[in-house]
């Protein structure tokens, strides 16, 4: 049984310690008057992740999405909400590590900052705004691809600047 407990050790080990919100902010500078026009909305947007070590095996991610939405060219409301976790996750290569800060993490807290947004819009008295999934694997590959173009053009130019 020892030698079991020592190869455990070593197996990768990934654990959710919390889920929580870091950040709201809510904006609805048209009101009342957006209620007594047609609802014709146009939505942007955005979508950022941060990881930061927290201690050795423990990670923050944080998923900030942000939600423009104007109807009849005019802004309805601005929703950012920064939906966080605390991960621990240990017995990875870095590579590894960095697929799981970048995009695994963000898969599990996705769920939550949907359920933020349509909630706080509601109570904004608007119509549900669902999120739709994101594909965060190939936001991922998207990234690194990005900066592997980046990474070989500071080389080629041999001067550290990006250009």
């Amino acid at each position: 049984m020892t030698e079991n407990t020592s190869t455990n050790s070593a197996a990768p080990q990934f654990e959710i310690q919390r889920i929580y919100v870091k950040d709201i902010s809510y904006e609805a500078p048209n009101t009342p008057g957006t209620f007594t026009e047609e609802w014709k909305p146009e939505v942007q947007l955005n979508l950022e992740t941060k990881s930061n070590r927290i201690h050795d095996n423990t990670h923050e991610v944080v998923l900030s999405v942000t939600a423009t939405v104007t109807s009849n060219k005019k802004s309805a409301f601005l929703i950012e909400v920064h939906q966080a976790g605390i991960f621990l996750i240990s017995n990875l290569p870095n590579e590894q590590l960095h697929q799981m800060l970048g995009s695994f993490c963000p898969n599990i807290l996705f769920p939550y900052v949907r359920e933020v947004i349509s909630d706080i819009i509601v109570r904004g008295g608007f119509p549900q705004l669902l999120l739709a999934p994101v594909n965060f694997d190939a936001l991922y590959a998207q990234h690194l691809q990005t900066q592997q173009k980046t990474d070989e053009t500071t080389t080629a130019t041999g001067d550290g600047h990006i250009h």
